[in-house]
């Protein structure tokens, strides 16, 4: 069978990195088995989709690098892919399976609902459902004519189980008593999710359903929808849920859950991809780096685990450093320009570009996250202002006045302006003044840079060049004699 596989999110918020984990997982088994891989919008909940969220999921699953064949913007065969615009599509099936007997307008209250619920709790049985308050064809009918409104419900099986095995859990069993004559089709003529998912993947043809394992309960009402409309049932594989360090459900107090915020965080979407990857998958042999072309060629959903995934930022950000690291200069470059530019306000001019391609190797070997490019190169760029926590640690050292003035002194006779010859004469300045360096040069990091926190000394006194450097060391001089 041909593997055919879609992502399904609803455009209710920003794309969860556990849809992004889902979108990828779908994505290689697809890409691995020369199928095909369907983005869909689930935006039957027009009330809370916009278009904002939508833009989102799109940009968050081309900054992760996943591309679709057919779907939003794309197209295909089987359009429209929102289910916004299929609801006369849903309408027609659940019609028919109450033209068939599979299912039936409801008529129960909720206050006999909620006696029917009662009663089961009391005697120890099942609070699903059973349709016991279903009224006859002939009287669903009057009532209709009547201009009552009424949901459609799916008439569940009474008796018999529906049995499947889960690429990732195994077998499963569901008991019919434990499932409900659930809702498809609300009084005002919207569909559920369980009736607009169903149709959308037998219409598609969706060979594999792959999602997390808090949809689980609802695959048996799945399957049973999808035998009505005589098709075979999908393929599928639910993914083990994603937690925080404290093994509770991965939520906000744990951190950002947005790929947005990973993205305006300054992580590479590589290294975003590769951590989501091994969030319940193994690529074997301990590796923790793997490429996309890598998990291609190796994922498998037998190697997916059944076990919960612990979310880790501290985990994500040390392995995004790791990426960073490993870029060419160019790349890292590129990659942090955008970020230098809007801290900033403006762009470089060709000698910046060129000063930034120069320190850059520096910064580069001490960033894990690209927002701290900015702020590390800015004085290059920019006048400074001094760091309260910086000056007040550095600046107040008693040997600091005489330490920015021998090293004036010292850089002011150079002849030429270069890494070596100002770190031959700082050090000669540490001897002279019988100065450790962490006593000498440390005032002069924060009196360059305003920090103590900046690229290797020497080589940020370069690349500031000769009269500036000289200016900042006369302006820290300055404010010290205040």
């Amino acid at each position: 069978m041909s593997v055919r596989v879609r992502f399904a999110p609803s455009p209710t918020g920003f794309l969860h990195v556990g849809g992004g984990r889902t979108a990828l997982y779908n994505w290689v088994l697809a890409r691995g088995r020369e199928g095909t891989f369907i983005l869909r919008s689930d935006d039957t909940d027009r009330a809370r989709s916009t278009p904002e969220y939508a833009a989102d999921i799109v940009e968050s699953l081309r900054w992760l690098g996943l591309d679709w064949d057919e779907g939003i913007g794309v197209g295909g065969p089987h359009e429209p892919y929102s289910q916004s615009l299929r609801f006369d599509r849903y309408r027609e099936v659940a019609h028919r399976l109450v033209d068939e007997g599979l299912a039936y307008y409801s008529f129960a209250t909720p206050e006999q609902l909620d006696e029917f619920r009662r009663e089961a709790q009391a005697a120890g049985a099942s609070p699903a459902y059973d349709g016991r308050f279903r009224v006859s064809d002939e009287e669903a009918r009057r009532r209709l004519a009547s201009g009552e409104g009424a949901p459609i419900r799916f008439a569940v099986p009474r008796s018999g189980v529906t049995v499947f095995t889960d690429e990732v859990k195994g077998a499963m069993r569901f008991d019919h008593a434990q499932v409900d004559d659930f809702v498809i089709l609300r009084s005002d003529g919207s569909p559920t999710y369980h009736l607009a998912s169903t149709v959308d993947d037998v219409d598609f043809e969706i060979s594999h359903v792959i999602r997390g394992e808090d949809l689980l309960s609802s695959t048996p009402k799945h399957i049973l929808l999808t035998e009505a409309m005589g098709a075979s049932p999908a393929t599928y594989a639910h993914l083990p849920l994603l937690m925080g360090p404290d093994g509770s459900k991965l939520s906000k107090r744990h951190g950002h859950t947005a790929l947005q915020a990973y993205r305006e965080a300054g992580y590479l979407p590589e290294a975003v991809r590769n951590y989501l990857a091994l969030l319940g998958w193994s690529p074997g042999e301990d590796e923790e780096l793997v490429s996309l072309l890598a998990m291609v060629d190796r994922f498998s959903l037998d190697d997916v685990s059944k076990n919960p995934a612990v979310f880790d930022t501290a985990k994500l950000e040390w392995m995004n450093g790791v990426y960073i690291r490993d870029l060419p200069a160019d790349e890292f470059v590129a990659r942090s320009l955008p970020w230098v530019v809007e801290g900033l306000g403006r762009e470089l001019d060709d000698h910046e570009l060129t000063v930034l391609r120069d320190i850059a190797p520096l910064v580069q070997e001490r960033t894990k996250l690209l927002t701290e490019v900015a702020p590390q190169v800015r004085f290059l760029f920019a006048d400074i202002t001094y760091d309260e926590a910086s000056w007040k640690k550095v600046m107040t050292k008693p040997e600091v006045p005489a330490a920015l003035a021998a090293a004036k002194a010292a850089l002011a006779g150079l002849d030429v302006w270069s890494t070596e010859t100002i770190e031959e004469a700082l050090r000669g300045m540490l001897a002279e003044q019988e100065l450790s360096p962490r006593k000498g040069l440390q005032p002069l990091r924060v009196a360059i840079s305003g920090s103590s926190v900046s690229p290797p000394l020497f080589e940020s006194m370069e690349a500031l060049g000769r009269e500036r450097t000289l200016e900042r060391l006369d302006r820290a001089t300055s404010k010290l004699g205040t």
